[in-house]
């Protein structure tokens, strides 16, 4: 097969195949300007200013500005990339039975298995590029246009850089191969056959428990860091601190993985439940959903739950940084009540972590904005691929308020308790670096007269002491409210999608649809 026969087979299609392509066009376009935004980032030269700092003072932003700050901006963009590679796998499953229906014909005709793979490979590798391109100039659009600077001069963003030629060309190109390998990767265990699309291996068994007991022994982790890394630091000066760095790194990522991979075991066990006690005709329907496939939950709110599970980080810093302010605010009154005087503000003080967190949470935000088109796509495309059993049903004499009740239980049931435990396990690790922290502390020489006499060394003694404010100890509080807005919010969004994808419910359950081949 021709490059150009692969590249006209792969746009061929009806308009669901239309939509599919745009769709992964779309998550690609926002793919390469989170990168391109990184890259950007990275990209920023640091002057040498002699002074240690080496600031960059034409931006306003201080996450611009400090160079050690910059590479977690570049990392959080590049974080931004997960819910969007989600919505991309989501989307090139949209409309998959009238894809396979197209690729039997293309092997009864006489194509090869290699060849019905070149296929989807074009198709994603193609709809990955014109979205690459497409995010390339509305990077490039916009870095004009958001060249702006304040009455000082600074720029809010990096718009007098740009990543090199070659990184340009890299990314542009990085992408779309990465498409095509991911395709032919997820096609790995499918055969295409004259008959239609074979699955050599399907998990036939329920699913296994073992995250659960990875996911307690992370939480014990986090929670006895602290006296961990002081047992092992009072006999290795430097162990202590790289075990600590490992703990807080390694074990957030493995809590992630075992939230994602736990959650085909929660819905096998809410499908258990919701057939054993249930007693509505929905219920009983979404509990034999459950049970068929659990894993359906696991891939559909991956990106979601690994969101909620940076958000419950957030959270728990944005309470740590609350509390360290609060305390070096407290520390500014008795400084002042002895002295008269006001101190020089700190670096919680001024709000430098709060707004860093403000942006955190806004990347948080959108990335659960994200992940909530996935989901939306995933339960649509749920709908009309099962059209004809739930045509079926209808025609039976169910009424299709019950049907929409089973779909809301099937999504809900799994996703309350994975999203709730994901939030608390975010939250956990901040919980790692203990729930007391001392903030706070000046000591400093003033002098109780005005004039020259304080800079005379023998004659201003008498007028000049020392005044010393000890430190302030706060405990961290529980972040109650904030925990419950991540978690209620990423709820709210599931439900949301739930309700948008029952609009096809009606066109889905029409008699016509009982005529379908799938």
């Amino acid at each position: 097969m021709s490059p150009g026969t692969a590249l006209r087979l792969a746009l061929a299609g009806t308009r669901t195949d239309t939509l599919r392509v745009t769709l992964t066009a779309v998550s690609a376009a926002l793919a390469s300007i989170a990168v391109l935004s990184a890259a950007t980032v990275l990209t920023i030269r640091t002057p040498d200013a002699g002074d240690g700092l080496n600031l960059s003072l034409r931006y306003r932003s201080d996450l611009l500005q400090q160079p050690g700050l910059r590479p977690g901006v570049a990392i959080a963009l590049l974080l931004l990339c997960v819910p969007v590679l989600a919505l991309a796998a989501q989307c090139a499953r949209l409309g998959a039975p009238a894809r396979d229906r197209r690729l039997a014909a293309l092997r009864l005709a006489g194509a090869t298995p290699g060849q019905t793979l070149a296929v989807i490979t074009t198709e994603a590798g193609l709809a990955t590029l014109i979205g690459t391109l497409a995010g390339l100039v509305v990077f490039l659009g916009g870095h004009r246009l958001l060249d702006r600077r304040n009455a000082r001069g600074e720029l809010w963003l990096p718009t007098d850089v740009l990543p090199p030629a070659w990184a340009i060309v890299a990314i542009c190109v990085a992408l779309p191969v990465a498409a095509m390998l991911m395709g032919a990767l997820l096609l790995r265990r499918v055969r295409v056959t004259p008959f239609g699309v074979v699955r050599q291996a399907t998990r036939t068994r329920t699913p296994r428990t073992w995250p659960a007991p990875i996911l307690a022994l992370g939480v014990a982790l986090v929670l006895g860091l602290a006296p961990l890394t002081a047992w092992v630091a009072d006999r290795a000066q430097t162990a202590g601190e790289w075990l600590a760095y490992l703990v807080f790194v390694a074990v957030p990522l493995v809590m992630a993985v075992c939230v994602i991979a736990g959650t085909g075991a929660i819905a096998h066990l809410a499908g258990v439940a919701l057939r054993r006690w249930g007693r509505a005709p929905s219920t009983l329907l979404a509990g034999a959903r459950l049970m068929a496939d659990p894993w359906s939950g696991s891939r559909v709110l991956a990106a979601l739950l690994a969101c909620v599970l940076v958000g419950g980080v957030s959270v728990g810093f944005r309470a740590r940084f609350q509390a360290m302010a609060d305390a070096e605010w407290a520390t500014d009154r008795r400084w002042m009540a002895a002295t008269g005087e006001p101190s020089l503000s700190g670096p919680h003080r001024d709000g430098f972590y709060l707004n860093a967190m403000n942006l955190v949470d806004l990347a948080v935000a959108v990335a659960v904005a994200i992940s909530a088109l996935a989901l939306l796509i995933a339960a649509a495309d749920g709908l009309v691929s099962r059209r004809r059993a739930y045509a079926s049903l209808v025609a039976t004499g169910v009424p299709r308020g019950v049907i929409a009740r089973s779909v809301v239980w099937q999504v809900l049931t799994p996703a309350v308790p994975a999203v709730l435990i994901a939030g608390l396990c975010g939250w956990l690790v901040t919980r790692s670096l203990g729930s007391r922290i001392t903030a706070g502390g000046i000591q400093g020489t003033i002098c109780t007269v005005d004039g020259p006499i304080c800079f005379d060394p023998v004659a201003g003694a008498p007028y000049r002491r020392v005044v010393d404010i000890a430190p302030v100890v706060s405990t961290v509080p529980v972040p109650v409210e904030g925990l419950a807005l991540l978690i209620g919010g990423a709820l709210l969004a599931v439900l949301a999608t739930v309700g948008i994808s029952l609009l096809l419910l009606r066109s889905s359950t029409a008699v016509e649809e009982l005529r379908t081949s799938w």
